[in-house]
């Protein structure tokens, strides 16, 4: 596969929802189910986010794109609780959640996986899976006392989780401890516990890093799935760029923690501003395409 957003590549036809909005940063959106406003977040002097406007469609897969130290998982703390911005406001469904902690964001049905999973090494598959359940009565002091007040909800969550197991292919590892999954295991159950949520938006970071190519395979198709059947909303970051033209509906480019592009696949792609923000203003296409083949490699053989 080839990271160079130059390379000629076949995508998505633009969604009807999308037909007729601009190729802009910036530009709003139909049905918006993230509305950023004037978000900015600064490390030392170093402005890492300063995003002025952007909408999330809703019921679609958006790209997150940009270089290295680009601003793109710096974005997601912030939009998801885990930091906090400098200023700036942003709202999720059509409330503001700029202030609320990680835990109530991920409530409200918008969570979010990460570059390295965060799997309970020493909790088993199933219960790394059912611990991702929300408002369970069991884990409240009084009502954990009296078994038949939590008894029946956990038997459903049970059902969940290990029809989750069957759908990305986990089940045969239920009983075993998270901590001796593989890497692309460890990205699945990450996936998996996210939806546990039964979340609204559905933010991925770097999903199929490090990830061989069969196993790439299979998180594309859950990745679409969570579109086609579910009708989730998506954003992911990602850097292969034909991973980005396959299954995005809607792509933005950062740098310099700014929105430089937006719009779909095949424009994004054709953009001499995101060409430039990824390899320079004078590069070398074919060598820069070896490289990162090489390093791809090099991750999946790891």
């Amino acid at each position: 596969m080839s990271s160079d957003p130059n390379v000629a590549m076949s995508s998505r036809p633009v969604p009807a929802g999308l037909v007729g909005v601009a190729h802009e940063p910036g530009v709003g959106k139909p049905d918006p189910v993230l509305v950023v406003d004037g978000l900015r977040r600064s490390f030392g002097g170093v402005t890492a986010v300063d995003v002025a406007h952007l909408e999330i469609p809703r019921g679609l897969i958006t790209g997150l794109i940009g270089p290295n130290g680009a601003g793109k998982t710096t974005l997601f703390n912030l939009l998801t609780g885990f930091d906090t911005p400098d200023e700036g406001d942003w709202t999720f469904d059509g409330t503001s959640t700029a202030d609320w902690p990680a835990y109530r964001v991920a409530r409200a049905g918008m969570v979010r996986t990460f570059q390295l999973t965060k799997a309970l090494s020493r909790m088993t598959v199933l219960e790394n899976l059912m611990l991702g359940a929300t408002g369970q009565r069991g884990e409240r002091l009084l009502s954990a006392l009296v078994s038949p007040a939590w008894r029946g909800q956990e038997d459903a969550i049970r059902v969940r989780a290990e029809d989750l197991l069957v759908r990305f292919r986990l089940d045969h590892m239920r009983d075993q401890f998270a901590g001796t999954l593989s890497g692309g295991q460890r990205k699945l159950l990450e996936m998996a516990r996210a939806l546990m949520v039964e979340p609204t938006l559905v933010m991925l970071d770097e999903p199929m890093a490090g990830v061989n190519p069969a196993l790439t395979q299979s998180l594309l198709g859950h990745v679409k799935d969570l579109r086609d059947k579910e009708g989730r909303s998506v954003v992911f970051v990602e850097h292969d760029m034909d991973v980005v033209f396959e299954i995005s509906d809607w792509v933005v480019c950062l740098a310099q923690g700014k929105v430089i592009a937006e719009g779909p696949p095949s424009a994004i792609g054709a953009n001499q501003e995101v060409i430039d923000a990824y390899l320079g203003a004078t590069h070398d296409h074919s060598a820069l395409r070896r490289e990162r083949r090489r390093k791809r490699d090099e991750g999946s053989e790891a």
